[in-house]
């Protein structure tokens, strides 16, 4: 039986991340990314794998300051490795592929957070729907790629924890996690598909891992090679906007045309 109970902020700072802010956490991922498209049957486009690197800083009585960086990759459906190049099987044209590279994604954590208690198992359930200006929208030189005046997207989140270790003063982390990611988006932009009709879903599941070297080996190699800052959450809460895959389009819309692999070489840093 399901018993529907109000946890504490800190219970969820145990389950996203961890109560010990000199600690970066790892949730990683793995899934897929269909087309939906009203009158076509569903196209599987992209496998993914990602990582959210996370740290929380307690601020007042079970108030907490939550910093993270995420990557996701899209991969070859076929093969399974990055894709570098995309050929759009709607338009034929073969444009770059910008991975996901959010630097930072930030929030508060406090009050009490809803979750669902059976007995073993504690699952956190959220529905977020975000709705807002499209930052890429009023401008014409992105009518191409992402023309919409609103950004819409539905996420779908299950985090499953032992109830146990949720009650657990000892533990500043769970000791395991299964998450399940679902989510309906726009097209990305640099697919390129301007104002076709039709929306992308994206269905993930993932954990919690100890530590960097339990990534997925191609993501480790990533990392280390290409972008090192993703090896560690921020050491401080940062005093910058969330970034989207919208605003690093906008932000990197040159090097995307000038045909650059993505995500762009990162060093590490604060």
């Amino acid at each position: 039986m399901t018993n529907h109970q109000e946890l504490d902020a800190h219970q969820w700072v145990k389950t996203r991340s961890s109560l010990d802010p000199g600690k970066s956490t790892f949730l990683t991922w793995t899934g897929k990314i269909y087309s939906f498209i009203p009158g076509e049957n569903r196209k599987l486009l992209f496998k993914i794998s990602g990582v959210s690197v996370s740290r929380c800083f307690p601020t007042a009585q079970d108030n907490w300051d939550f910093t993270s960086r995420e990557l996701t990759y899209y991969l070859s459906p076929q093969t399974g490795e990055i894709l570098r190049l995309w050929e759009n099987p709607w338009t034929g044209e073969t444009v770059p592929v910008m991975h996901v590279a959010n630097n930072p994604v930030q929030g508060k954590f406090q009050g009490k957070f809803p979750a669902q208690v059976e007995g073993d198992t504690t699952t956190f359930v959220f529905d977020i729907f975000p709705t807002y200006p499209n930052p890429l929208g009023a401008n014409p030189k992105f009518a191409e790629y992402s023309p919409y005046p609103i950004y819409q997207a539905s996420e779908l989140f299950k985090l499953a924890v032992p109830t146990v270790d949720l009650f657990n003063s000892q533990l500043d982390s769970v000791s395991h996690l299964r998450l399940s990611w679902d989510r309906i988006g726009q097209w990305l932009p640099w697919m390129k598909m301007g104002d076709r009709p039709g929306y992308l879903i994206y269905s993930a599941a993932g954990s919690k891992v100890t530590d960097f070297t339990q990534l997925p080996v191609f993501l480790q190699d990533e990392i280390n090679t290409r972008v090192p800052l993703y090896k560690e959450a921020p050491k401080a809460f940062l005093d910058a906007e969330d970034m989207t895959s919208w605003l690093y389009f906008q932000k990197h819309f040159q090097a995307y045309l000038a045909g650059a692999i993505f995500p762009l070489p990162e060093a590490e840093g604060l």
